[in-house]
């Protein structure tokens, strides 16, 4: 299983059916059978989109006993509480599906998937049901993401079967055939099919431990190896084998999808903490920015000043993974809409000033023509007057001169007066 390292695993999972009533709830779950289910997260509107690579013929317990009765298989020598049927669970992270293609890509994968469990199982004879289940939802990836995200898996219901060789009994009469092979039959045996395997060295020679003994290769540490070498045969080079050595290769299918589906919320939080993490980074940035954008605004002195260069705004956005869209932040497109209306204003002051401009440049050739027609009437009868001009200045000239004299002689007069009149009130005091 996948340990929230980003990496996606190859899962198989074997569980053994094991009475009656364990063969009727996996039907009726695989097969859809019930009206309602525990598990909220199926969606019966998606159920038309499960696909079926092994469609079964009859219920599962019916489908055995006709097998049995066209010699597929042999339960001679059975005990009664054997196990008679089992099924295997193929799986990969819900992830490696959303991030590949989904209902597409995981229809692919499973039908590669089937022809590893037909080898795995040793024929499609032995195959009761095989069907890819896509329409059970994810919940915490849906919930993480925003959007319904569907957990594609594969669930095989077969027969466990062993080829077993019947030998001619010590009673034979003819002595020749005694201890040779009388017939081979396939037996049904889910002892012998899933049996621990001896661990060889490099030489091909079982491995012993420290007691001697032979060191065992479980056989569920087999499945996962034998499906994930299927895979990469396949042509899946993208995905990894489950883990080796953990007790997670013995678990049922059941406590398989509750540990599956909590190692993907784990997976899902550590991926929203990060976006989280990164949010607060770019909040942090955001006001960082502001501040810095404050102190622009102070220090210029016009209402209207741009805070930002034509190369800044040039820098902003990030262009699309897809096509040549460009993305802006919501700081950077409120930024760009500001400029934007501060811009169309500017243009529109400068227009009316324009407009003004133009009319008082149109009002000064007016004033300026009206100006040089009434000079030139002004100079020719500054040329016409011009002698009388002349004549009025000597004129004023000669009255300037005479008022002069006159006054000057009256200065004289009152000069000589003065003394006989200041001794007359000398006596008289």
């Amino acid at each position: 299983m996948a340990r929230n390292d980003g990496i996606d695993r190859t899962l198989a999972r074997n569980q053994d059916l094991e009475t009656p009533d364990d063969v009727a709830k996996v039907q009726e779950h695989n097969e859809r059978e019930k009206d309602r289910y525990s598990n909220v997260d199926i969606v019966p509107e998606r159920t038309p989109l499960n696909v079926y690579f092994k469609a079964p013929t009859d219920d599962y317990v019916k489908m055995f006993e006709q097998m049995e009765q066209d010699k597929i298989i042999s339960t001679r020598g059975l005990k009664p509480d054997a196990v008679k049927y089992g099924e295997l669970v193929f799986d990969v992270n819900s992830a490696y599906f959303y991030n590949h293609g989904g209902y597409e890509f995981a229809k692919q994968f499973y039908a590669d998937a089937y022809k590893a469990a037909v080898e795995i199982v040793g024929g499609e004879q032995y195959i009761l049901s095989a069907v890819m289940h896509a329409d059970e939802r994810n919940r915490a990836m849906s919930e993480a993401l925003g959007e319904d995200v569907y957990h594609y898996h594969l669930h095989v219901v077969y027969i466990p079967v062993v080829e077993k060789q019947i030998l001619w009994s010590k009673r034979c009469k003819d002595e020749s055939l005694r201890g040779t092979v009388k017939e081979t039959i396939t037996q049904v045996s889910r002892s012998k099919k899933w049996e621990s395997k001896p661990v060889l060295d490099e030489n091909g020679n079982p491995m012993l431990n420290a007691k001697g003994k032979k060191i065992l290769k479980s056989s569920y540490s087999v499945l996962q190896d034998d499906f994930f070498n299927f895979m990469r045969a396949a042509g899946y080079t993208n995905v990894e084998r489950g883990e080796r050595g953990s007790t997670e290769e013995h678990l049922t299918v059941t406590q398989f999808k509750v540990q599956a589906e909590q190692q993907r919320l784990e997976a899902v939080t550590g991926q929203v903490a990060q976006a989280e993490q990164s949010l607060e980074d770019t909040k942090a940035a955001t006001e960082k920015q502001k501040k810095k954008l404050e102190v622009l605004k102070k220090e210029t002195k016009t209402a209207k000043a741009i805070a930002l260069t034509v190369q800044d705004i040039e820098a902003m956005g990030k262009k699309a993974t897809f096509g040549n869209n460009i993305t802006l932040t919501p700081d950077e497109c409120d930024t760009l809409k500001r400029y934007a209306v501060n811009g169309i204003i500017a243009n529109a002051d400068n227009k009316r000033l324009k407009e003004k401009l133009a009319s008082a440049e149109k009002t000064v050739s007016i004033w300026k023509q009206r100006y040089e027609a009434v000079n030139e009437k002004y100079m020719e009868l500054k040329q016409k007057a011009q002698p009388f001009l002349d004549a009025l200045e000597i004129t004023s000239e000669r009255v300037r001169a005479f008022i002069s004299a006159v006054l000057a002689r009256g200065k004289e007069t009152r000069e000589i007066q003065t003394p006989a009149r200041k001794s007359g009130q000398d006596m008289e005091i």
